[in-house]
C-alpha cells in the first residue's frame, strides 16, 4: 500500500480514535528516527508509533481486500470474541460463588433460629417474610416471574446482585438475633423483615429496584458449564 493511502486510512482511525473519546496522541503519537542516506550519514525522519488500539482502528477502516487488513481484522475479532468469553466466564463464577455463600449463610442462620426455638417450618416463613420486604413481592410471585419451578430456591434464578443482597439481610439477622437476644419467632421475624427492608432502602436509593432486575439463568446449568469449561481446559492442556 503507497504511503499517501494509508495515510488516509490513518486519519480515518485518527477520526474514530476522537468520536471515542480518546486522545489521538496517546494512541498515535509522532516520533523522530534516523535514517541512515550513506557514507555513515543519517538524517531525522517523522514516523508514528500505534498502540494496540490503535491497530485495530486502523484495521477496521482500511480496505478489506488487502490480505494484510482482512489479516488484521480476522484477529481483532477473534481477540474480542476471547475477551467476552473470559468476561462472562468471571461473572459466572462471581454468581455461583455468590449463590454458594448464600446457601452458607442461610444454613448458620437456620442453625441460630433452631438454637432459639424456631423450627425449618419457622425458618421457612421468615425466609419468606424477608423475601417479601426485599422485594415488594411474595416468594410465590416472584418464582412465576423468574419462571423458577416450585421445588427449587428462587435464588438459584436471582441476579447476582439480589443474591447477594439476600445474603447480606440474612448475615444481618444472624449476628442481630445474637446480639439483640431474640427467642422466638414472633421477633426474629420482625427482626428479618427489618433488615430486609433496610437492604432494599439501600439499592432504591442507587436507583436499583430488586424486583424489576431480569431474570438469571438457573444457576444449576451455570455450574455445570463452568465444569465443563475447567475439564475441557484440564484435555486441552
Amino acid at each position: 500500500m503507497k504511503w499517501d493511502k494509508f495515510q488516509n486510512v490513518i486519519e480515518k482511525a485518527k477520526s474514530a480514535c476522537i468520536n471515542a473519546g480518546e486522545v489521538v496522541d496517546n494512541h498515535f503519537p509522532q516520533v523522530e528516527k534516523l535514517v541512515a542516506i550513506g557514507s555513515g550519514a543519517f538524517r531525522p525522519r517523522m514516523d508514528m508509533l500505534l498502540t494496540r488500539y490503535a491497530c485495530y482502528l486502523i484495521a477496521q477502516n482500511g480496505d478489506a481486500s488487502k490480505p494484510e487488513i482482512a489479516f488484521a481484522q480476522n484477529y481483532f475479532a477473534v481477540q474480542t470474541r476471547r475477551a467476552e468469553l473470559v468476561e462472562q466466564r468471571l461473572l459466572d463464577h462471581e454468581r455461583v460463588k455468590a449463590r454458594a455463600k448464600l446457601a452458607e449463610t442461610e444454613k448458620v442462620l437456620s442453625g441460630v433460629l433452631y438454637e432459639r426455638g424456631v423450627d425449618s417450618k419457622g425458618f421457612a416463613i421468615i425466609r419468606s417474610k424477608g423475601d417479601k420486604a426485599l422485594f415488594h413481592l411474595d416468594t410465590k410471585v416472584l418464582k412465576r416471574k423468574y419462571n423458577a419451578p416450585d421445588s427449587r430456591p428462587l435464588a438459584d434464578f436471582l441476579p447476582t446482585i439480589s443474591i447477594k443482597a439476600k445474603d447480606l439481610a440474612a448475615e444481618m439477622t444472624s449476628v442481630n438475633v445474637q446480639t439483640k437476644d431474640l427467642y422466638g419467632q414472633t421477633p426474629i421475624e420482625k427482626e428479618h423483615i427489618d433488615n430486609n427492608t433496610a437492604v432494599r432502602d439501600m439499592l432504591v436509593g442507587r436507583g436499583i429496584y430488586p424486583e424489576q432486575l431480569p431474570p438469571a439463568e438457573d444457576v444449576k446449568k451455570v455450574e455445570r458449564r463452568l465444569a465443563k469449561g475447567d475439564k475441557d481446559a484440564i484435555i486441552e492442556k
